[in-house]
């Protein structure tokens, strides 16, 4: 029979964009392939390969929620644990990956429990709360955004992180660098949206000179909440736009835009340097240890993304770096350059040869 591959992974795309690929991958070698979320997680499972099982899992975060939830965290996790150790004793996976998130809890520690070969893949510059807290106690420690800040005694492997097969479908796209004619800017907060892009992305593009203002085709990820008023302050100032929750097809139309502004997340990060394009990003404030801004860094360094610290953050500012790169077709040209020069298209392979390597051990 072919070996066993449990992925666990959930919370928000970040996780699951990476998990899918290392599916897509696995599945090519002939391995098969569980993925192990949670309800919020289940949600983006719809990209994944048919071939891959999904369950989901009972676990729970002391993040959220009030007084009796944090109480009955424990209780869930635990439940969790347990259900999860009886089916990997029945159908012991040769390798367990976590991706990170609360949902991968119980995999990873059903997999301490019965020793199986296991591993983590960090997406951000900085751990995150579950790998933190597992990274002494797997065997490989993979990462994506290089370097990583680990604890003490663990040795990280630079992976790069790997994105979806329809972003390696783009992957090098040739840029357009802007000029008179229609330009397209994507607007991304992560998969959730961001409402500090709604709060000021809309009122930056609008204050801009009206014969570059009028040649924009924006397309704008914006939480439902706002989308009424994102759609409006569009409107009224002439602009094209698209304005949805989430985009299926995010890789094509970065593959098509003039300039991306984004939250800085260790998936949209990937996603722009692999296809190649300037970006204006704008990190989460409240990111745990100030990951997005690390995530960033690199794209800064090279000269292919500008970073706009969100506390700093307004409209004119903005809108002054819109128009520095949308009228400045060399310099959008050598950002798009440096930005794919950054790019890990090879990061699902080198992480899929370490799972091999792990099986082998």
């Amino acid at each position: 029979m072919a070996p066993l591959l449990l992925i666990a992974a959930g919370g928000t795309g970040g996780h699951m964009f990476p998990a899918q690929a290392l599916a897509e991958a696995m599945l090519a070698r002939g391995w098969r392939v569980r993925l192990s979320t949670d309800a919020r997680g289940a949600r983006y499972t719809g990209g994944f390969p048919e071939g891959v099982e999904i369950t989901q899992v009972s676990s729970a975060t002391f993040a959220r929620g009030g007084v009796l939830a944090k109480l009955v965290a424990p209780l869930r996790i635990l439940g969790g644990i347990l259900s999860a150790t009886v089916r990997l004793w029945r159908d012991k996976p040769a390798v367990v990956v976590g991706f990170g998130g609360y949902p991968t809890i119980p995999t990873l520690s059903a997999a301490l429990i019965l020793q199986l070969p296991r591993m983590i893949h960090e997406q951000n510059g900085v751990l995150g709360r579950v790998n933190q807290a597992f990274a002494k106690r797997v065997d490989k420690v993979a990462c994506g955004t290089w370097p990583t800040k680990l604890p003490d005694g663990v040795v990280g492997e630079p992976t790069g992180n790997p994105v979806r097969q329809t972003v390696l479908d783009r992957a090098g796209a040739g840029y357009i660098a802007p000029g008179d004619y229609p330009m397209s800017v994507v607007v991304i907060g992560g998969s959730q949206g961001a409402r500090v892009l709604s709060d000021i992305v809309p009122a930056a593009l609008a204050a801009l000179d009206q014969p570059l203002r009028d040649r924009l085709r924006v397309a704008h990820q914006a939480r439902e909440e706002d989308l009424p008023r994102v759609v409006e302050t569009y409107a009224t100032a002439g602009i094209a736009a698209e304005v949805e929750p989430f985009f299926t097809d995010i890789p094509r139309r970065l593959s098509e835009a003039q300039l991306v502004i984004s939250r800085s997340g260790a998936s949209s990060v990937a996603d722009i340097s692999v296809i190649g394009r300037p970006a204006i990003l704008i990190p989460f404030a409240a990111a745990t240890g100030d990951h997005q801004t690390a995530n960033a860094k690199g794209l800064s360094d090279a000269g292919a993304a500008i970073i706009l610290p969100e506390a700093s953050l307004d409209a004119a500012t903005l809108t002054a770096q819109v128009a520095a790169i949308l009228g400045a077709p060399e310099k959008a040209e050598l950002m798009a350059r440096s930005a794919l020069a950054q790019g890990r298209p090879d990061a699902t392979i080198r992480l899929a040869a370490l799972v091999e390597a792990l099986r082998k051990a």
